[in-house]
């Protein structure tokens, strides 16, 4: 591998964590860029990735209000995309230096995910579950629309008790106001990032991420994995990183932070080595040489 640029490895230099895993306000999170950037800095981190559903519009929010305060900011994405036997597959974009093209190309994606919760809405309404579309589109507050957001509205409404109550009971996968997502391929959504100059990694892959489908997405252009995620098991963790050295790929982690003061994911909980984003800018390097 060639050396990360200069200017990347300077910004690394002496730099203790890093977290290229969290999202905002712009898609299913409850962090503000303010107290996004707050919650990075409270974390000790040297650098964090923006990584909202289907958008980047919280990428250069992030960026100004983090600007001379020591915290590099990694411009990111997550997708939802599907492989070739319909399975579905988060893919981090990271490092994406062209943003008007990401958010051009997911702009039919967004869409989308507002007629899928309407569709929802019309499902849980027809089983006698009372919802507007405006009070899931008042929960988004004008970021990428998910099932969180109509969850959150429902437990706002007093017709649940809490979030994972609405996912269990109606929106969950096979649940009875479930609907499916657009599917995106994965080799679009690899194509995508890497056109606007970014690196596609694999987001919590788990148990799923076997040799076969990891080859399989890496013949396909998979730059890399997220090894390490709070929903992996030391097992899934230790055969991920067996496979990145394996498939020539690179490492990856983050705590998938939706803005949750405690628990499990917290920002910076996967103590992730910044010598594994300078791997990442060195591949990059690699990649454009």
């Amino acid at each position: 591998m060639t050396a990360a640029p200069s200017e990347g490895r300077a910004a690394l230099r002496d730099a203790a964590a890093v977290d290229l895993h969290a999202h905002t306000t712009a898609s299913d999170g409850t962090a503000t860029p303010e107290r996004f950037v707050q919650a990075a800095r409270a974390a000790g981190l040297s650098a964090v990735a923006v990584t909202d559903h289907d958008t980047v519009a919280a990428v250069e929010p992030v960026r100004r209000l983090a600007a001379g305060a020591g915290l590099h900011v990694v411009a990111g994405v997550e997708m939802s995309v599907h492989d070739a036997e319909g399975k579905e597959v988060h893919m981090l974009g990271l490092h994406v230096a062209d943003l008007g093209m990401v958010e051009r190309a997911l702009a039919a994606v967004r869409k989308a995910r507002v007629e899928r919760a309407r569709l929802m809405v019309e499902k849980l309404r027809a089983l006698g579950v009372q919802l507007g579309m405006a009070d899931v589109l008042a929960e988004a507050g004008g970021g990428a629309v998910g099932r969180p957001h109509v969850a959150r509205a429902l437990v706002k409404a007093g017709r649940a008790a809490t979030a994972q109550a609405v996912f269990d009971n109606w929106i969950g996968a096979g649940k009875p106001a479930y609907v499916e997502k657009q599917r995106l391929a994965v080799e679009e959504g690899i194509a995508i990032i890497r056109a606007a100059g970014g690196i596609a990694v694999w987001a919590h892959p788990g148990a799923e991420g076997t040799r076969e489908r990891v080859a399989a997405l890496a013949a396909a252009g998979l730059d890399g994995l997220e090894v390490r995620h709070p929903s992996h098991a030391p097992a899934d963790t230790e055969r991920l990183r067996a496979l990145v050295d394996e498939l020539d790929l690179v490492p990856s982690g983050g705590s998938d932070w939706h803005g949750a003061a405690g628990g499990p994911r917290v920002l910076g909980c996967m103590h992730v080595s910044a010598v594994w984003m300078e791997l990442q800018l060195a591949h990059l390097a690699g990649r454009a040489a």
